[in-house]
């Protein structure tokens, strides 16, 4: 059976498309006030320099995936436990993107439908795309792609012609110094999104000879922040550094707000079914590469069977992460960052660059 392939700019679309996902739902960076666009801008320094350590441990053993890599520069013995940790770490954070979901289409347009036919619903159409293959997944990110940013830039056309719309919402400009802004980038915003870009360590043994590993992974950074960047700039723009930190969706809450000639209104439906597609990427990332990982660290010569388990796990397990959206707000933002994310975005993969590093120096060595 021949092996699945990707091409550069399906690879691109679908890494972009994963990290926007649910951060265009939250008023991330809202700890700097109008400076939250800043911290994105600020963080992709970060962005770049975790994605070059994935793409350079990627490097070191072309054709392997990050589960593949593990036991090749830490041992057999030692890989299990490491590789087990991102399996489950690729579980959580599906399981969260599926909440996120249902707590956003439960809050918006069925709020009498119950959360868990909406995330029962939203993962059976996941796992019948992912089990199509990852080429209908790319395929996907191909087609879907540019009608979100079409979308998205007739949405900021539209809230540029709101009464409340003023750039002086931005100003003053680092008014209260870099240390909020500092605040926010570390651990919050290099985590979530620009840490998750790990899981292209899971696509990249999928794409076509010849791609360039560099110019893909860092025109994926650099195109994930324009958006954020631009969309914040709008967003703040229309509500204001104080509503824009009391909204739970200010993109949703902006947007509700355009009204033109008191005829064409309502277009939060448009935002909710980007927010749909965002989260679909997010979530299909995030199950592709566990089922890939379990795949491979189990031999298995297909990863269909896995979806179909992964997908009875992670749909329950969405509901059981936190009773409450306060109990899940302060899971995700104070304690997920800092004892979850750091070692596995951070801490593992520079570990690992630097064993191999040292491991590829020695075998020239000899050689």
């Amino acid at each position: 059976m021949p092996k699945e392939r990707l091409s550069s700019v399906q690879l691109i679309f679908v890494i972009v498309s994963f990290l926007i996902g649910n951060t265009f739902m939250y008023n991330t960076g809202s700890g700097a006030k109008q400076d939250a666009w800043l911290v994105f801008l600020f963080t992709m320094i970060g962005g770049f320099i975790l994605m070059y350590v994935y793409i350079k441990l990627c490097t070191y053993y072309p054709g392997e995936s990050l589960v593949q890599i593990i036991p090749k520069v830490v041992g057999r013995l030692i890989s299990y436990p490491i590789i087990l940790l991102y399996i489950i770490y690729f579980i959580y954070l599906a399981s969260k993107a599926c909440r996120d979901f249902g707590e956003l289409i439960a809050a918006t347009i069925l709020d009498e439908t119950p959360i868990e036919v909406v995330i029962a619903s939203f993962m059976v159409l996941i796992i019948y795309c992912l089990h199509g293959g990852v080429e209908v997944f790319g395929r996907m990110g191909e087609v879907v792609f540019p009608i979100y940013i079409i979308a998205i830039m007739i949405v900021w056309i539209l809230l540029s012609t709101v009464d409340q719309f003023s750039i002086e919402n931005l100003t003053p400009v680092l008014g209260n110094g870099m240390k909020p802004v500092l605040n926010e980038i570390f651990p919050t915003v290099l985590t979530f999104p620009f840490g998750e870009s790990i899981i292209i360590t899971m696509f990249i043994p999928l794409l076509q000879k010849g791609a360039n590993l560099k110019i893909i992974g860092f025109s994926a950074i650099a195109l994930t922040t324009f958006l954020l960047v631009t969309n914040i700039i709008m967003v703040l723009s229309v509500l204001g550094p104080e509503v824009y930190s009391d909204q739970f969706f200010p993109l949703l809450s902006a947007t509700r707000m355009i009204s033109i000639a008191d005829f064409l209104e309502r277009f939060d439906a448009l935002i909710i079914l980007m927010m749909v597609a965002g989260v679909f990427f997010k979530v299909g990332g995030w199950i592709y590469g566990a089922a890939t990982g379990i795949s491979q660290l189990l031999k298995l010569k297909q990863n269909k069977s896995v979806l179909l388990g992964l997908g009875t796990i992670i749909a329950p397990m969405a509901l059981i992460i936190a009773s409450n959206q306060i109990e899940y707000n302060e899971i995700g933002l104070e304690l997920v960052p800092l004892y979850i994310h750091i070692p596995l975005q951070i801490v593992i993969p520079l570990l690992l660059l630097v064993i191999a590093f040292i491991r590829n120096k020695m075998e020239k060595k000899k050689s």
